[in-house]
């Protein structure tokens, strides 16, 4: 495994990956199962395996929730290399935004909902971090979770608009035995919390979730249905979960 920390090391690695199937899993790091799932899938279905391990700040509305998210570096490693990864880019802050935030991707038509209007400038940041990665990377294809469903909904939507040739794979979340989805936010949670978080998932599956989860104690963002999933955002002890569950019955409709 090889660890690229500048994007100049990096575009001399990529130079020398011609030729082979490239498969891409970005991500910022604090990784967990659900992570290693995605990049297990990605060595199945490409010769190349490719992980970004990079906190991108234009996507935190909340500077304290950038302060307080996990930067685990050795540990993203030594996961990175049980699950035979070959390649890690590592960039730093200056070096993903040379030009500071100066150029952006927006969609206002797709990004007006849910996540976009409780966080905003969340997905002008993940689309443009994303758009940067793509280019730097070049993959056939990237591995997207399930569980930030809107935002890999958005990450295809972009990438088919842009005409980047880089497939976006689906892959389903990944769940603790509880139920609760994996996230690199659960770690903020106490005991008895992560315990309560595990409703999020079975109170989704139930056409009352938002009473559910209130009547529980969780401070609820939005509870809305969209792409034959029924999507929700909470908070507990401080901390902000997302989850979907499929609504039975129904399939998935194209983002609009």
């Amino acid at each position: 495994m090889h660890v690229s920390n500048t994007i100049a090391e990096w575009q001399d690695r990529r130079r020398g990956l011609e030729g082979r199937s490239i498969g891409f899993v970005p991500t910022m790091g604090a990784l967990h199962e659900g992570h290693a799932s995605l990049v297990r899938r990605c060595r199945a279905e490409n010769e190349c395996v490719v992980v970004s391990l990079f906190v991108n700040p234009t996507q935190f509305n909340d500077p304290g929730d950038l302060a307080k998210y996990p930067r685990t570096l050795e540990s993203d490693l030594a996961i990175l290399r049980d699950v035979g990864t070959d390649e890690v880019l590592v960039p730093t802050m200056d070096a993903i935004y040379p030009n500071g935030y100066e150029f952006k991707v927006t969609a206002p038509g797709l990004t007006n909902l849910m996540e976009g209007a409780f966080r905003p400038g969340f997905f002008e940041g993940v689309m443009t971090v994303v758009l940067k990665l793509f280019n730097l990377v070049r993959a056939g294809r990237a591995y997207f979770g399930e569980k930030d469903y809107q935002q890999m909904k958005i990450v295809n939507a972009m990438a088919a608009d842009f005409f980047i040739p880089t497939e976006i794979i689906p892959c389903p979340t990944v769940r603790e035995s509880s139920g609760l989805a994996m996230s690199s936010r659960n770690v903020r949670l106490s005991p008895a919390g992560r315990g309560k978080a595990a409703l999020i998932s079975k109170a989704l599956r139930g056409a009352d979730a938002r009473r559910v989860l209130e009547q529980a104690g969780f401070t609820v963002d939005y509870v809305e249905e969209h792409w034959g999933r029924r999507l929700a955002a909470v908070f507990l002890e401080g901390v902000r979960l997302i989850d979907n569950v499929p609504i039975e019955g129904e399939g998935h409709a194209p983002l609009s």
